[in-house]
């Protein structure tokens, strides 16, 4: 299970590679329109879907290198069971509030393919499609968040350090 989580978590970030490369595309390809006088109408509009679906794809394995932003003050003045139930407890609510936002996430996604929304640029794209990253990136932090809880919840190690040497992003 864990290499298949692994896997999955890999999986998103190199997609979310790929986006932000096209994304680079689509920003160059924009400057170049500008410098040559032609326009590529949507390059704008795909820019930003390619931004967002990039964003939320990475949140999982953000998470699973321990790359997110922590605020471990709290949990560094405790010790044994009460860190490790400070840890439970905030790894509980961010369990809910991502559950939460990748519900709504995906019944957006949907309800854009059942109304048939398209984009009121003029590229027309229908919005699922962008709106579907955003919704896989939701469900998968999601389900890396229960994965940390559950880690943590069995007294293994998850992505913070447990020495107390903070992560440079702390």
């Amino acid at each position: 299970m864990r290499r298949l989580l692994d896997g999955l978590y890999d999986g998103a970030a190199w997609l979310a590679a790929l986006m932000l490369v096209g994304l680079l595309v689509m920003v160059l390809l924009s400057i170049a329109g500008r410098q040559l006088h032609f326009h590529l109408p949507g390059t704008d509009a795909y820019a930003g879907y390619l931004m967002a679906g990039a964003g939320f794809l990475a949140l999982a394995h953000t998470l699973k290198r321990g790359e997110h932003i922590r605020v471990t003050l709290l949990l560094q003045a405790l010790t044994g069971r009460w860190r490790r139930a400070m840890e439970l407890a905030s790894l509980s609510i961010a369990v809910l509030l991502s559950g939460a936002f990748a519900f709504y996430a995906v019944k957006l996604s949907w309800q854009s393919r059942m109304f048939n929304d398209i984009s009121t640029s003029n590229d027309a794209t229908p919005l699922w499609i962008p709106q579907i990253g955003m919704a896989i990136g939701a469900v998968l932090l999601t389900v890396a968040l229960i994965d940390e809880w559950v880690m943590a919840a069995t007294g293994r190690q998850t992505a913070r350090t447990d020495d107390g040497e903070a992560l440079h992003n702390e």
